[in-house]
């Protein structure tokens, strides 16, 4: 099943953290994506470009509406033409593979 199809599940402080031999594998699912350390956290990162603020800030509203779907909140920042988004896992201070799917949802978004 793709990423954009799955849902998140609830996560703990004891939630598995995706393996990082998965994470090769998971990153070939979302192009664009990228792993970045952040405050010792390891975090799903990518950077979507638009034509001017009314756009970025319409995608933000899109991504902020999944996030509340998911139960997942990314960091996102908004200025004009861009929108940079972070997904990581909070209670395990990593990558779940919940992140992963809400980074095939935001890509989904630009499609529709």
């Amino acid at each position: 099943m793709k990423l954009n199809a799955k849902s998140c599940t609830s996560c703990t402080a004891s939630s598995p953290a995706v393996e990082s031999d998965a994470i090769a594998s998971l990153l070939n699912e979302i192009p664009g994506w990228q792993v970045n350390k952040i405050d010792n956290v390891m975090q799903l990162s990518r950077e979507f470009q638009f034509g001017d603020f009314k756009q970025a800030l319409a995608f933000t509203l899109l991504v902020g509406d999944l996030a509340e779907h998911e139960g997942h909140h990314p960091e996102i920042v908004t200025t004009w033409g861009k929108v940079r988004i972070n997904w990581w896992t909070h209670s395990i201070q990593g990558l779940h593979l919940n992140d992963f799917i809400c980074a095939a949802k935001t890509d989904h978004l630009l499609q529709n």
